[in-house]
């Protein structure tokens, strides 16, 4: 036993390299209970370093540290102390509480000390506790010990963050906690803690610390602690690391409490000056502090712009960053030119992966702050030309609104993109702007611009490099052949995408109605050889484009399909887009028995922004009723032809006439696809009298009929080669008519069972659907009804929306597997 402490230290030495010493912990509570300072020392350094207040053996060593509080050896009792204060567990700080308030109270300067931060730990596992330590804390704030003084300070600290409601009681604090802070200012050289010529900036930084947590909310605090404030900002050293940590938390306070202007400007300045000090870290601080200071006093950071600008040339690139943030903050309508100048001349310098956010911070400025439409457009311009590869898809969309609703300054921009993009095609960006308008304004292109007024040019002061000094006088006309030429060049270049090529293809067959006759064999020629593409859509385009150009019957229609797109209105846009929004988030599906994801939505017919689709486009057909519009936004407005189940006239469905691939094909994987193999049935004429209807077309297929309202009514959801479904829609409980139940019957006419019978539905969003499984999976040859299926609606919107449902039907007959999908929408308006 003499060399078990010897063993336990080399025992924490094998766990420091990272090995297993669980083995070892009970021989820690063994030197624990020894009699032996030396002992116990090891135990207790054993016991916090290989053990956790998870570890179960820990609750065998409460009675060991209870004993060791009361020892007489004073070294004994702090060793217990600390190491309550790192492993006590929410049951020791019960057991021990009164322990440690009896030591808040000893004689001894050294154990108060210990005991105050034991008792953190303790008030962090029991709050609670505080009502038996409040009164003792308290009293810490006036002890002539300076260890007991900042570790009480630290404690109310702590309890302030742990229990916010002691705020009250602390708050008498204040006058008190000024005075202290006071007497270290004017305090003369103490050598005793001193820290580089300043006294105690330890004790200093906790009371401000406290102090700005009691004066947060409160107008009578902050106002005691006003001028103590301003004598220490003021009266400190800046020339020391300490002097800079006792004025940051001094600008904290006076940020957080509710201080005067006056004293926020000095705060404000205080940062200021951090950022001419040559230590990194310093001006990193400054410049998250003045981030998180500009929106409640923008006047004041602006007086340190010119400073904050020349950290984006420091070489550390966290503090480019941060001066980057904080002047995208400072922006406003009087300084937007000169720092967008700044932002740009950044961009030039900056790295890669960081140029796609200025990018759009850049883009943001300019439409927010731009003070006159020439100096939006030549500050777009001469983005893209620095930045036009690292942009995403909306920069150059944008860019292209700017211009197209910059009145009288499109040919001013089409010269200089198209110069731009003669001297630099490798800004894809720049590359798709500057086709864009080639072919909308290429009728200006080849015509003179004359240089801008005196208004334009004046509105661009500040700006530095925003246009080229060789642009003041002008541009001259660019030859025709030129640019067709340059635009055949593009084309061919390694870096462009297929999106560009359809969107420099647009471009070749609009300027062939803005420029002369003689140049429409050359941009045919240009064109014609993308019919035989690997791409689908450059190969559509160019069929297109070039019947169309070459067609003797498109003259009279060709000029009206490639005239110039109308002038987009943003706000109309936005306003639109924010109601579908709303729409489309109001509704959504709720697919059962299988879990399928929703397509995209269909692409609208007509050319996008870039040109996407064709150049005429064609009109999207319109609802056939204004109930379907719910299903038509949770589907994604399918192309495929869906059978409407409605009173008004129901579409007969076709029929897919797919092979099959084995009973495992999956159904809903076409379930937006369209058919490509119709099979028009034709009903059996001996189902017509059995209903009681009459088809007057025999050789067309059956439509669907919804039968007279009747108190629980019948719907034919769906009639096809041979295959019927009904719905019986009745209520489950009168009292509750937002509950409907629907009896589904299957009935099969033929003489050949369908089998495999899958029977899906969707429903809008304000509906809940209940599915139950089919009484079988295969339908009887000429039965009727021998099949039901159940299914339970709640609906959330009873009496304001309609049921709808949106099913998909699916079976095998005679080795043919059919895949439909029906809509139906005729349910009674109670329903």
């Amino acid at each position: 036993e003499q060399f078990r402490h010897r063993n336990v230290a080399k025992l924490m030495f094998i766990h420091m390299l990272g090995y297993p010493t669980h083995f070892g912990q009970m021989e820690c509570l063994k030197l624990i209970s020894a009699q032996t300072f030396p002992e116990k020392r090891v135990g207790y350094l054993g016991l916090t370093l290989l053990l956790t207040e998870q570890t179960e053996v820990l609750t065998l060593v409460t009675n060991s540290m209870k004993l060791d509080l009361v020892n007489s050896n004073q070294y004994i009792q702090a060793l217990s102390l600390i190491a309550i204060g790192n492993l006590a567990t929410q049951d020791m700080a019960r057991d021990l509480a009164s322990d440690i308030e009896k030591l808040l109270r000893s004689n001894n300067s050294y154990i108060r000390k210990k005991a105050s931060l034991a008792a953190i730990r303790l008030l962090k596992k029991e709050p609670d506790l505080i009502e038996h330590m409040s009164e003792r804390i308290i009293a810490l704030l006036k002890d002539r010990s300076h260890g007991v003084l900042i570790t009480g300070i630290q404690l109310m600290i702590d309890v302030l963050t742990l229990i916010p409601e002691t705020k009250t009681e602390y708050l008498k604090l204040v006058p008190s906690l000024v005075r202290l802070l006071r007497n270290f200012i004017t305090m003369g050289f103490s050598p005793e803690h001193d820290v580089s010529g300043i006294t105690d900036p330890f004790m200093q930084v906790k009371i401000l610390h406290l102090l700005k947590m009691l004066g947060k909310g409160n107008e009578e605090a902050s106002e005691q602690m006003n001028d103590v404030l301003a004598q220490v900002a003021t009266n400190t050293e800046t020339m020391k690391n300490a002097g800079n940590a006792i004025l940051y938390e001094c600008v904290q306070t006076i940020m957080e409490v509710q201080s005067d202007s006056s004293l926020r400007v000095l705060a404000v300045n205080i940062l200021g000056r951090f950022l001419l000090n040559r230590d990194n870290n310093i001006r990193y601080v400054a410049l998250n502090s003045l981030s998180k200071v500009v929106s409640e006093d923008v006047a004041a950071v602006q007086r340190h712009r010119s400073t904050i600008v020349d950290c984006l040339k420091d070489p550390d690139i966290s503090i480019r960053q941060r001066a980057l943030e904080l002047i995208y903050q400072l922006v406003n309508e009087q300084n937007v030119v000169a720092l967008t100048a700044e932002l740009l001349n950044y961009l030039v310098v900056a790295q890669t992966e960081h140029k796609g956010n200025l990018v759009s911070k850049v883009i943001q400025i300019v439409e927010k702050y731009s003070p006159s439409k020439k100096w939006k457009v030549d500050t777009v311009i001469t983005m893209l030309t620095i930045a036009g590869n690292l942009t995403d898809e909306s920069v150059p969309r944008t860019a292209i609104i700017f211009i197209a609703q910059a009145e009288g300054l499109q040919a001013h921009a089409t010269h200089r993109l198209y110069r731009n993009l003669v001297e630099d095609s490798s800004q894809l960006g720049l590359l798709q702007v500057a086709v864009w308008c080639v072919g909308e304004y290429g009728a200006q292109l080849v015509r003179d611009c004359p240089p801008l007024s005196g208004d334009d040019i004046s509105s661009n002061s500040g700006g530095g490099m925003m246009v080229p000094s060789s642009f003041a006088d002008g541009f001259p006309a660019v030859p025709e052949a030129e640019v067709i030429s340059q635009l055949g060049k593009c084309l061919h270049l390694h870096n462009v995408d297929t999106p560009t090529k359809a969107l420099i293809i647009n471009a070749l067959v609009k300027l062939s109605v803005r420029l002369s006759s003689q140049c429409q064999q050359s941009i045919v020629d240009l064109i014609a050889p993308f019919r035989t593409s690997m791409s689908l859509e450059l190969q559509q385009r160019s069929t297109e484009y070039t019947v169309l150009l070459a067609g003797a019957g498109w003259e009279g229609l060709r000029r009206e399909l490639l005239d110039k797109m109308p002038v987009l209105d943003e706000a109309a846009i936005r306003q639109r887009r924010a109601a579908f929004d709303d729409n489309s988030s109001g509704e959504a599906r709720t697919p059962t028995q299988t879990s399928f994801a929703a397509p995209p939505p269909a692409a609208a017919a007509g050319s996008n922004t870039f040109g996407g689709g064709s150049v005429g486009g064609g009109a999207r057909p319109a609802a056939a009723a204004p109930s379907l519009l719910d299903l038509d936004d949770i589907f994604g407005g399918s192309s495929i032809p869906i059978s409407s189940t409605n009173s008004s006239g129901p579409t007969p469905l076709s029929v897919s006439n797919m092979p099959s691939s084995g009973g495992g094909q999956d159904l809903l994987d076409s379930l937006f696809m369209t058919n490509t193999n119709p099979m028009p049935p034709q009903p059996p004429q001996s189902m017509m009298p059995m209903m009681g209807f009459s088809n007057p077309n025999p050789g067309l297929p059956m439509p669907m009929i919804a039968l007279a309202p009747v108190t629980n009514p019948t719907i034919v959801a769906y009639d096809k080669g041979g295959f019927q479904i009904f719905m019986d829609v009745s209520k489950y409980n009168p009292s509750d008519p937002s509950i409907s139940k629907i009896a589904c019957k299957f009935v099969n006419m033929n003489a050949i069972p369908l089998e495999g019978l899958i029977f899906q539905a969707a429903v809008p969003k304000y509906l809940k659907l209940e599915m139950f499984p089919p009484s079988s999976t295969t339908i009887p040859a000429h039965s009727n009804g021998a099949v039901t299926q159940e299914i339970k609606l709640t609906n959330s919107m009873q009496g304001q929306k309609n049921i709808m449902l949106k099913l998909k039907i699916g079976y095998t007959q005679g080795g043919t597997t059919v895949d439909e999908v029906t809509q139906v929408s005729s349910f009674p308006s109670l329903f």
